[in-house]
């Protein structure tokens, strides 16, 4: 089996001993993303927007694979308060249609920078 890395620069640069994402046959397999702005690599402030930018790196991730959010089959979604997830369900609708992507909420003590929302996903491309 070949791995190939996916990168793109429109989402922020790996900073640790990861890639932005790993493609293996027509399997995609994107490591977790915060609200890093890419361009900055600085966490945005407010957690509505750090919602919409971890969609944004996710998307340009999933664009660089050469698939889209129509091929997440499994998202998953870290919260540092579960309070929160209403809002992310409500934000999620505005990137996904229906068949929506299998999908874990999972409520954590802390995220890395101090972030209050990360994911990951899963896509496989046809």
């Amino acid at each position: 089996m070949t791995k190939t890395v996916i990168t793109s620069d429109k989402a922020p640069a790996a900073i640790g001993t990861y890639s932005q994402a790993i493609k293996a046959g027509n399997t995609v397999y994107m490591s977790g993303q915060i609200p890093l702005d890419p361009k900055t690599m600085e966490l945005v402030e407010g957690f509505e927007a750090q919602v919409v930018q971890v969609f944004e790196n996710l998307k340009a991730v999933a664009e660089a694979a050469g698939g889209s959010f129509k091929d997440i089959v499994k998202l998953n979604i870290f919260l540092v308060d579960l309070s929160h997830f209403a809002k992310v369900n409500e934000i999620m609708g505005t990137y996904f249609d229906q068949p929506y992507p299998a999908r874990a909420a999972i409520g954590v003590a802390a995220l890395p920078k101090g972030s209050q929302v990360e994911m990951d996903a899963i896509l496989v491309i046809e």
